[in-house]
């Protein structure tokens, strides 16, 4: 037999394309299960992939267990990495039914399930904004008499702020959950917190954390999701008071929720009200947003390729952290009205990245000097909002 890896991507998206590239360089053999409606994307590092599989849809569990099964009488997988958030929990469901290396399902639930990782956490004493399962309809009306409105009433499954609702009275919370009949139960409500909103995105190994910047979005992404606006982040800087704190929680979340290896995602929101950090959520994933790009125009490292060699690494390979630098980037990026937005204007010589997809105008800037990335990003904010912004309905759940 060969010792060569075969490797199989689970990918509801085209994304991850500087991981699937990083796995065939190590060596790899490369499969790609992706959706029919993908078939052909010219998005796909097609000379990086060995072999592509399609389904109809890759969110139902038992048809991707069978059919990577199939797949399994003839190839033997000695890797599943997914790529997204959606795929998470069906790459640990067929680790544990193929017996593969890598995050099972009990621990994958923490990362997926926002009432899990609430629940684990806030056993551990880490703040979270107050809530409840919406299950029990007393343990929701006690709820609503004790903590004050606006809430917030979020899909425990979903990705980033899909399908999240804010509300406002009790009267309104309980017509939705009326709407929701059945699926009600799929949901968590949490008091609504006014803060800056960070994400810390890190690499651990053996459980401990190896690597990690601190970041925070201009605005929070539940405001552009609902309301349009223009998305920005930056890495924060080192030094700064937050970001030590920042790092400190994120080692505890980690730690709570049993993640030894790989990448994360984890947000924050610093409460206007009373100074205190409340975690908000987290993903065994790399930062969607062009957030590993970010990273990369500041360290040097990229996320997506570091977790392709985790992964092929196992838990029996030794991997470490690559030399980085520690400098400073962010994004700003809109919807635009334009369907190829002309950035020309746009020639400060800290612009490392143009955003090149339609409808969309983005820039990302890089320096040793945080002050100047953020200077430059909240001037870009001011000029996109004349140059390009438009806006789009919210969506509430994203078809998969």
């Amino acid at each position: 037999m060969s010792n060569q890896l075969t490797v199989l991507i689970l990918a509801g998206d085209v994304k991850g394309q500087r991981l699937i590239t990083e796995c065939k360089q190590e060596g790899c053999r490369v499969f790609v299960l992706t959706r029919h409606a993908l078939k052909g994307d010219e998005g796909w590092p097609h000379a990086d992939v060995d072999e592509f599989y399609y389904m109809p849809s890759l969110t139902k569990k038992d048809e991707v267990i069978n059919a990577v099964s199939y797949l399994s009488r003839t190839e033997t997988i000695d890797r599943i990495v997914p790529l997204d958030d959606f795929d998470v929990e069906i790459a640990s469901a067929l680790r544990e039914h193929l017996r593969v290396p890598g995050m099972g399902e009990t621990t994958a639930r923490n990362f997926r399930d926002k009432l899990a990782m609430r629940m684990v956490t806030s056993e551990k004493g880490i703040l979270s904004p107050a809530f409840v399962s919406v299950l029990n309809h007393q343990a929701i009306h006690h709820y609503t008499q004790h903590v004050p409105p606006p809430w917030v009433l979020k899909p425990r499954s979903q990705a980033g702020a899909a399908g999240i609702r804010k509300i406002h009275n009790a009267d309104e919370l309980w017509r939705h959950l009326n709407q929701l009949g059945d699926e009600q139960s799929h949901y968590v409500l949490e008091r609504f917190v006014p803060g800056d909103i960070f994400h810390v995105d890190a690499i651990t190994i053996n459980g401990e954390v190896q690597f990690v910047e601190v970041s925070r979005y201009g605005r929070p992404p539940l405001e552009i999701i609902q309301g349009g606006g223009i998305f920005m982040t930056s890495v924060q800087s080192r030094n700064n008071l937050d970001a030590l704190n920042l790092k400190e929680l994120n080692k505890q979340v980690l730690t709570a929720l049993k993640f030894q290896r790989g990448v994360t995602h984890t947000e924050f929101i610093k409460s206007h009200a009373d100074g205190k950090f409340y975690f908000l959520e987290t993903a065994a994933r790399v930062g969607g947003a062009y957030i590993a790009e970010v990273i990369e125009y500041a360290t040097g490292l990229n996320l997506w390729t570091e977790w392709a060699k985790i992964e092929i690494a196992g838990d029996k390979l030794p991997y470490k952290v690559p030399a980085h630098r520690e400098e400073y980037a962010g994004i700003v990026l809109c919807l635009a009205k334009q369907e190829w937005p002309d950035l020309s204007g746009y020639n400060d010589p800290e612009i490392v990245h143009r955003i090149h997809k339609k409808n969309h105008a983005g820039l990302i800037v890089a320096s040793p000097d945080s002050s100047k990335v953020q200077a430059l990003l909240e001037s870009y904010c001011v000029r996109f909002s004349q140059d390009f912004l438009t806006a789009a309905p919210q969506y509430d759940k994203i078809d998969r």
